[in-house]
């Protein structure tokens, strides 16, 4: 875990300007309504509209010069593919995404606009990720999993610097979880920089392939149901290195519903006029349910993303309504 954190360190010196560095602000109304201070870190500011091009940015940032001839390979329900598309752009390497046929039209169209090409596998993102890295390794590129990469993680856990910088006196943070990779690298920032500040990982209730490892003591399949936390979705690789540092980091555990995520993606909008994607009404979900006791805290809430098809957004937060 120590030299995970000092690759978080280097990616957060190196990779700027090219990552922004995202607002942490605080939410009245919010920190009124729950009984604590509530802060948001804006993640879903970050170029691409989700915290998946820090990781992007840093690992195609430490290929060899052939490997970036070469061109890479991702896989992603959206975000990810998205992020390594940018970045890809940005620095001339070629990119191509393996997408679960489910994953948001938003995100897959996004991708292809950016230039990468995009293939669309049937079933999940643990689908999607073994025929992106079987492809790989017949053409002898590299392979960029969404989580199960340390130098992605290390990236991701630039996020963890800039709220220890921002707020250096946290009690909470919360994170949504998926492969694990987001949480890893942020909860190594804080185990070393800020012991005490609590990490609250939180799941929907429909897809809960990391919550499920954890409370077994390793990793096995899940039956998952649709929910509007895409970004969240999908099995975890058996031999993900997020495992193990999940296991170490996360101090709490919470389940959310899907009526939860759709009251959080409406409360937001109502209290702070963002519009966020379900993953991010999972953080906000969890810290709402976890009000009784968060009460007199400083709290972050992490908003992982935004991108989330409009006619999905409005229905939600319409649902919420009723």
């Amino acid at each position: 875990m120590s030299q995970l954190f000092d690759q978080i360190v280097t990616a957060h010196q190196q990779l700027r300007p090219q990552v922004r560095v995202t607002p942490l602000e605080r939410s009245i109304l919010l920190s009124q309504q729950l009984g604590c201070e509530l802060w948001l870190k804006c993640d879903h500011l970050q170029h691409t509209g989700s915290f998946k091009f820090r990781g992007a940015s840093n690992k195609l940032r430490l290929l060899s010069s052939q490997q970036q001839r070469d061109g890479v390979i991702a896989s992603s329900s959206g975000n990810h593919g998205l992020a390594v598309a940018q970045a890809g752009k940005l620095m001339g390497i070629g990119v191509t995404v393996y997408v679960p046929e489910n994953a948001a039209s938003v995100k897959v169209n996004a991708i292809r606009a950016l230039g990468a090409e995009v293939i669309l596998i049937p079933g999940d993102a643990l689908n999607a990720e073994i025929a992106g890295e079987q492809a790989a390794n017949e053409q002898k590129k590299v392979y960029i999993s969404p989580y199960n990469d340390l130098q992605v993680v290390a990236g991701q856990g630039t996020c963890g610097m800039e709220l220890v910088e921002q707020q250096p006196d946290l009690d909470a943070v919360v994170v949504a979880v998926g492969g694990g990779g987001y949480i890893s690298g942020i909860g190594s920032v804080l185990r070393r920089l800020s012991p005490k500040t609590q990490l609250i990982a939180c799941w929907p209730e429909n897809s809960t392939a990391m919550y499920s490892a954890l409370q077994a003591g390793h990793i096995h399949p899940v039956d998952e149901q649709d929910t509007l936390s895409d970004g969240t979705a999908g099995g975890v690789d058996p031999q993900a290195v997020t495992f193990p540092l999940c296991q170490q980091l996360i101090d709490r555990q919470v389940l959310v519903s899907e009526a939860e995520i759709r009251q959080a993606m409406r409360a937001i909008a109502a209290s702070d006029r963002w519009i966020i994607e379900g993953a991010a009404g999972v953080a906000l979900a969890a810290a709402i349910k976890l009000a009784p006791e968060l009460q007199g805290k400083k709290v972050a809430v992490v908003l992982c993303g935004k991108n989330i098809v409009l006619e999905k957004y409005l229905a939600a937060i319409d649902d919420a309504h009723s």
